[in-house]
């Protein structure tokens, strides 16, 4: 699709407004934060990932090239000391948790970022920026650890909208630290026995959180990024201190145009974090919801507001997938008559994704056509082009709107018994999903010929199977649950 005059329009957290995107030069220049990988991801790393991809997706939809940079946090106290626990080096540590990590984003359909830095793989860059802003003033060696002083940025507060005064109730300076200010920032940390170090101008030691992503975005896309999004919990001290570091070490300023922030995902009253504990692995929801089904419920919310998980939630989600799959998949002969037309609701989703990626009303777009290709189909209308574009913006939002046959955990020669027992031919299909669509097809048939009798017989001898078969005016749809 070539891009058209925009009229999108983004919030920027920095701004607190909706802003036009006007993106500075060929290319969107989009940075995320990343994980820092000791323990598998959890939902709540699905949800922002799920939104950032979604925006890198529409934003290609609709024309623009974009250059996607997304870090590992690989080193890290946490990592340390579960490495130490586990016996493992952190390096090893960290592997086996990102080799999970690409795992679960790929079943999650998830684009994979142009580069994927990690910080100790930018261990010279990160002293090349902190010997900088060390000559410019803005940061002063203590010891072997090396601080970024806040008092040199005037502006210092302007992504969290707080001043050095408002910020300074409850802060402290830690035992053992020598800082010139309570909220000053560690940029390079002294080793301590048994940690990982690297040699610096100010000794052994070891890089400290927020210097690496300045270090990364800097390399990676220079000096003025177009977005730099992350979550909500990131607002400060993380992205605000990238913001001094940055613009300090490069005298640029805004180092970003755009910065975008996802809302969290909450388990009760609580938001979902590893160091709370409070959180639902990635792969345990995939054991049980689609990857379609997952998606659609994270962008049934706006990016910016917080989501409470419910498996009723995703129940009902589920539900809704099915009968957008459905219409996608019709299977239908071209004919001569007259089309349905997706130009509206192609336009009613382009108008709410432009409108700071409204995914909810797009969605609602998306269903809405949906029901309209079942409507055409009952009228005996071209529904063709209808699917094609009902796939187009499903792709946009990242959903495959295909069967999932990996869900069903069914033992293809029990579903063929059923199939043969129940007169219902098979022939090529290879698959759980196809041979579910035959019988429930079959079912229909014998509904429509009054024998109410062999039409139960199949419903039931899927439900043992753990398939529901539930019939709603778009036409029968099924969801399976493990029995």
């Amino acid at each position: 699709m070539k891009l058209v005059s925009c009229r999108m329009k983004i919030y920027n957290t920095l701004s607190g407004r909706k802003e036009e995107f006007t993106p500075r030069g060929d290319a969107v220049k989009m940075y995320v934060c990343g994980v820092t990988p000791y323990a598998p991801s959890h939902l709540g790393h699905a949800m922002s990932y799920i939104v950032f991809d979604t925006i890198r997706r529409y934003l290609e939809f609709r024309g623009y090239k974009v250059k996607y940079v997304q870090n590992f946090t690989d080193i890290d106290d946490k990592i340390i000391a579960r490495a130490n626990e586990t016996g493992i080096s952190a390096r090893d540590l960290s592997q086996r948790f990102i080799d999970m990590y690409f795992a679960d984003m790929d079943a999650l359909n998830i684009k994979r970022a142009d580069i994927y830095p990690r910080a100790t793989d930018e261990i010279p860059k990160i002293i090349e920026i902190i010997e900088g802003l060390i000559r410019r003033g803005h940061a002063y060696q203590a010891g072997g650890d090396v601080y970024f002083r806040v008092n040199s940025e005037p502006d210092y507060g302007k992504l969290s909208h707080r001043t050095l005064d408002g910020m300074m109730a409850g802060a402290r300076i830690e035992v053992g630290e020598s800082k010139e200010h309570p909220l000053d920032f560690a940029l390079w940390k002294a080793s301590k026995p048994g940690e990982p170090h690297w040699h610096s101008p100010w000794g052994q030691g070891r890089p400290g959180w927020h210097i690496e992503c300045s270090a990364m975005s800097l390399k990676y896309l220079g000096e003025t990024l177009d977005i730099h999004g992350g979550g909500q919990d990131l607002i400060f001290p993380h992205h605000e201190n990238e913001i001094a570091q940055s613009e300090g070490f490069t005298g640029v300023r805004p180092f970003v145009r755009y910065w975008l922030h996802n809302g969290l995902m909450q388990l009760g009253e609580q938001k979902m974090s590893k160091s709370t504990g409070k959180l639902i692995g990635i792969r345990e929801t995939l054991s049980k919801y689609s990857t379609d089904s997952i998606r659609l419920w994270v962008l049934s919310s706006h990016y910016r507001s917080p989501i409470t998980y419910s498996d009723e939630n995703l129940e009902a989600t589920d539900k809704g997938v099915e009968r957008a799959i459905r219409a996608a998949n019709i299977e239908v002969e071209e004919s001569e008559a007259a089309s349905v037309d997706a130009q509206p609701f192609r336009e009613r989703f382009i108008e709410a994704m432009d409108d700071d990626f409204n995914t909810p009303q797009a969605v609602a777009a998306l269903f809405d056509l949906a029901r309209e290709i079942n409507r055409g189909r009952d009228e005996g209308l071209n529904i063709i082009e209808a699917q094609r574009a009902l796939r187009e913006l499903g792709r946009v939002l990242g959903l495959t709107l295909r069967p999932a046959p990996a869900r069903y955990e069914i033992e293809m020669d029990t579903l063929i018994g059923v199939a043969a027992k129940n007169n219902v031919e098979i022939k090529d299909a290879k698959e759980a999903e196809n041979i579910i669509r035959l019988l429930s097809d079959k079912r229909l048939e014998l509904r429509r010929a009054r024998k109410y009798g062999d039409a139960d017989n199949i419903r039931n001898d899927l439900k043992e199977l753990g398939i529901t078969l539930e019939d709603t005016p778009q036409g029968t749809v099924w969801r399976y649950k493990k029995p």
